[in-house]
């Protein structure tokens, strides 16, 4: 049993992704970042009306609370960085979350709860439709993210990776991605977690096309986001 253990190790090792083969392809890599830019600048340009609806209902649905929610998210590399969002929470949301960790609706190192007493009126709005997300358009023009990707996770998830969650870790994080594509919030941390090794060894211009072009049909039609 021993030895058949110890050939299952090696053979999960030899599957591992490193560095260096994430980052072999430089003229995809340099195009994507292209993209990025492009993609987010024009994003923010022609979403700015839609940035001004929203500040101004969240601001009448809570005057004291700020427009953006800032969080610090563990990008490439283990690197973190601030990523932003539209608040769609109370304001104290964080200090709330230590009495709602033991109602978590999925598994491993995320926090789902489907009705969530935190989230205000607009907040369930935006969060349904996405709108939420849009602000993370700033964190790719600043190259913290990209446009496609694997979710950026909290520094107290990473803390509970294993080394073969952690590749996830070795590209940069998205705003989109095929998790958020194949089920999202009806998907498991184990299963995120191979649906984004899966996007990592098959990515390509083609395929964040895709997974773009998918993510525009999720929002239009989605009920899986909450």
């Amino acid at each position: 049993m021993k030895a058949v253990a110890a050939e299952q190790r090696v053979a999960s090792s030899e599957h591992m992704l490193t560095a260096d083969q994430v980052n072999a392809n430089l003229s995809y890599l340099r195009m994507k970042r292209l993209i990025d830019i492009v993609g987010s600048l024009l994003g923010l340009i022609f979403l700015l009306p839609i940035f001004l609806i929203v500040a101004i209902l969240i601001k009448i649905e809570d005057p004291k609370g700020p427009v953006f929610f800032k969080q610090v998210r563990v990008g490439k590399n283990e690197t973190e960085f601030h990523m932003y969002k539209f608040r769609s929470m109370v304001s104290n949301a964080e200090e709330q979350l230590k009495e709602l960790l033991a109602l978590n609706e999925v598994t491993g190192a995320m926090f789902k709860m489907k009705n969530d007493p935190r989230v205000t009126k607009i907040g369930r709005f935006i969060r349904k439709t996405s709108i939420d997300e849009l602000p993370q358009l700033w964190n790719v023009l600043k190259g913290d993210m990209s446009l496609v990707g694997p979710r950026p996770p909290l520094p107290r998830e990473v803390d509970t990776y294993t080394e073969n969650d952690k590749q996830r870790l070795l590209v940069s994080p998205g705003c989109t991605g095929l998790w958020q594509v194949s089920g999202r919030s009806n998907i498991g941390f184990k299963e995120m977690v191979e649906l984004d090794l899966v996007y990592i060894r098959k990515r390509s211009i083609l395929f964040d096309s895709k997974l773009i072009f998918k993510t525009f049909l999720v929002l239009f039609g989605s009920k899986d986001a909450y």
